[in-house]
């Protein structure tokens, strides 16, 4: 957009190095990539939230839920709590891409030997991991507050970081993995990798499944609707109930529909800038 481009060339004017423009062309695409994954995604994260925290009876389906929501509140209910992720969701993702390409780039300038073990590049999962705890540290409040809203419960100031241990802990893990796949999709590729659509849709979709039940959990914790449970009672619970993907469908139609759409908007926005700050591209990079 005219605003990020304006944003970065009084940043380079500034005297700002290289290192320091790629991280803001980073920062720039993920916010991109964010505010595109909330618009597109955001009423099947309200039904598969509203699945998982266990409003309502137990085996409702995905689009007996959806049905009950529209016809309670009408259709841009399917949008409630959308406004934390719209102001956090461009923040929030920022990080896990500039964590993560800062961390990878980091890792390769190091000593320390580079490979891969079994088709597993530790550098690409390690960066993961930074970029899962970057998203962690910036998603804990934001996705609490989006929760209560999508559930219909208050949220309280002081609770604002309720949950947030397992959100970065599913963070940590999801990012991890999704790097891995992207990683592992070029190598399958010969290098060149999917089409951007693909790439965000089949690489966080195997990454969600990865991590689903870490997702439930959060989704418990956070809802307010199970109070004084901490993480093993809400695991066990979950699991006994047969609850462990609860939300599945509609959460990775959410994943393929947003993150494909995110990040066809992340490769077109990071492309833009790299050519407009001559900033060489970084084929390790996501």
């Amino acid at each position: 957009s005219k605003a990020t481009v304006s944003v970065l060339n009084w940043f380079t004017s500034t005297g700002a190095s290289a290192p320091m423009t790629e991280y803001g062309i980073s920062l720039a695409s993920g916010a991109m990539y964010g505010l595109t994954a909330v618009l597109v995604g955001q009423p099947f994260d309200t039904v598969k939230t509203m699945m998982q925290a266990g409003h309502g009876k137990g085996g409702v389906s995905m689009w007996a839920t959806g049905r009950s929501i529209v016809q309670a509140n009408g259709p841009l209910a399917l949008y409630r709590g959308g406004i934390p992720p719209i102001i956090g969701g461009s923040f929030f993702r920022s990080c896990q891409f500039t964590f993560y390409n800062g961390a990878l780039k980091a890792l390769r300038e190091s000593n320390l030997p580079q490979g891969r073990v079994c088709y597993v590049d530790y550098q690409v999962v390690l960066a993961g991991c930074a970029g899962g705890f970057g998203r962690g540290i910036a998603e804990g409040p934001f996705d609490y507050i989006k929760v209560r809203q999508q559930v219909k419960e208050k949220w309280k100031f002081t609770e604002m970081y309720k949950g947030t241990g397992v959100t970065m802990l599913r963070n940590i893990g999801l990012f991890a993995m999704f790097a891995f796949n992207v990683d592992m999709s070029k190598q399958l590729t010969g290098g060149e990798g999917l089409s951007p659509f693909w790439t965000g849709a089949i690489c966080a979709n195997f990454a969600w499944l990865a991590i689903w039940p870490l997702d439930v959990v959060k989704s418990r914790a956070q809802s307010g609707l199970h109070e004084g449970k901490g993480f093993m009672q809400h695991l066990s619970e979950t699991a006994r109930s047969g609850a462990l993907f609860r939300g599945l469908v509609p959460g990775l139609i959410r994943s393929t529909l947003s993150n494909g759409s995110a990040m066809v908007v992340y490769k077109k926005v990071r492309t833009v800038l790299e050519e407009r700050f001559d900033v060489a591209p970084d084929a390790s990079s996501i």
